[in-house]
């Protein structure tokens, strides 16, 4: 008879070799009763996960791959693009103005030099920024993002019941 490829592993309450498959008394309580029988794979390997399901075609396409996407990120560019450009045109134009035009610069208005009005009228410029940010966010990106994610919802829920 050939071995067994695959061996039992070793039983704690299994009697030593000459004994193994012998009935035996167990000390403590006196019965006699068989050993164990032996087994082709280990009891404690966890069983073999299930098959996979047959993979169904959605019947939309998926969002990653949506024209909704292209239009969210075409309106967030614009709406990079036009704050940082309020900001940074303005300062630009004020480095400019400091470069090739000192005589208007140092010019007075008001009883003010022309260069500190326009320095301080960076900040005002900032807040322009910021509140283009917000308005186009509110107007065109905001509404795209909001259905994007609804549709996520309604894709999730779709696939929850598959």
């Amino acid at each position: 008879m050939p071995a067994d490829p695959f061996p039992p592993p070793p039983d704690p309450h299994r009697p030593p070799p000459p004994y193994a498959d012998a009935p035996y008394t167990d000390p403590r309580a006196g019965v006699p009763y068989a050993a164990s029988p032996s087994h082709r794979t280990y009891p404690w390997l966890p069983p073999a996960p299930p098959p996979p399901r047959p993979h169904r075609a959605p019947r939309h396409a998926p969002l990653g791959h949506h024209s909704d996407l292209r239009r969210l990120r075409r309106a967030y560019r614009w709406q990079r693009r036009t704050a940082t450009l309020t900001a940074l045109g303005y300062f630009v134009l004020f480095l400019v103005l400091s470069a090739f035009a000192p005589s208007l610069m140092t010019g007075t208005t008001a009883g003010v030099p022309t260069g500190l009005l326009l320095a301080v009228g960076q900040v005002p410029v900032t807040w322009l920024a910021v509140a283009l940010y917000e308005a186009t966010a509110r107007r065109r990106v905001d509404p795209l993002a909001e259905m994007m994610c609804r549709q996520a919802v309604v894709d999730a829920r779709r696939e929850a019941v598959r």
